[in-house]
């Protein structure tokens, strides 16, 4: 665990994405669960053993499994945008494990399978902000990775913990994405977040300079799904941007079929509901 400033802290070692703790005068803030219960009750002993009560609260990022799966066994109330809820209110109660070599974190872990999922309880639509501090916390509504994907800023502290909207070195998720929407959030984040500490939701503190090389990623993404698009390519075509894309990252060769899987799904499911409706029914 890493303290950023006094009471605001990160988790980065348990699997899934990179979890956030506000350690506030009315209780605990939480950024995103860890995915495995075992986890999730080691993560609130360390935060009660660093000055957190039982008053918590569970912010959702957005409805990627790797972030929300895990909110159940957190214990607390949650909130998270009104996209994210509907999303979940189309989900069976319990999760099976259904879109296997998607390249996410809960494919390696054999015991989430089976878990049940946790609706939010409380929902907004553009902004909101929490007064349990000092300091006070504003989530606000930035789509993209996703259609409900949020942020959570503290401006007192200089710190916006911003999700998968920005993942160094690692192919973005696109199977629910939005590219274009995903652009301007990032103009968002250069233009009015520059002189904050950016935390990813997989990586923790970046560079600013992730926030360019982000968008540049994206933008080449979308120049290739076009190209297919203007010839009327089958989705299945998306397999042959892969390459390039992986090229264009920095990462460990142990997370290359990982990476592949993700590119893979995220590209055709993209693609097949963005240009070609008909390949996604076949698909189901």
């Amino acid at each position: 665990m890493k303290e950023l400033a006094r009471g605001i802290y990160i988790e980065s070692d348990y699997p899934g994405v990179t979890l956030g703790a506000l350690i506030l005068t009315h209780g605990t803030i939480l950024i995103d669960a860890p995915l495995r219960a075992e986890d999730a009750r080691a993560w609130k002993a360390v935060l009660l053993g660093v000055g957190g009560n039982f008053n918590r609260l569970l912010v959702n990022l957005d409805s990627h499994t790797d972030r929300t799966l895990g909110a159940r066994a957190m214990e607390c109330t949650i909130i998270a945008h009104q996209r994210t809820a509907q999303i979940f209110r189309g989900r069976p109660s319990v999760f099976k494990g259904q879109n296997a070599e998607s390249g996410s974190e809960w494919e390696t872990q054999n015991e989430t399978v089976g878990t049940r999922w946790a609706v939010p309880d409380i929902t907004f639509t553009q902004k909101v902000s929490l007064y349990w501090g000092p300091p006070d916390v504003v989530l606000e509504h930035h789509p993209g990775p996703t259609p409900g994907s949020i942020w959570v800023i503290i401006p007192e502290a200089k710190i916006v913990f911003v999700g998968d909207a920005v993942l160094p070195n690692q192919p973005p998720f696109l199977a629910s994405a939005e590219i274009p929407a995903w652009v301007e959030a990032l103009d968002v984040l250069s233009k009015k977040f520059r002189d904050y500490s950016i935390i990813s939701g997989r990586s923790g503190p970046v560079a600013f300079e992730f926030v360019r090389t982000q968008q540049r990623h994206l933008k080449n993404i979308l120049r290739g799904l076009e190209k297919l698009a203007k010839r009327n390519a089958p989705a299945e075509e998306t397999e042959h941007l892969v390459a390039a894309l992986l090229a264009d990252l920095t990462f460990p060769r142990k997370m290359t079929d990982q990476f592949t899987h993700r590119y893979h799904h995220g590209l055709y499911q993209y693609y097949a509901h963005h240009y070609r409706p008909s390949d996604l029914v076949e698909m189901e």
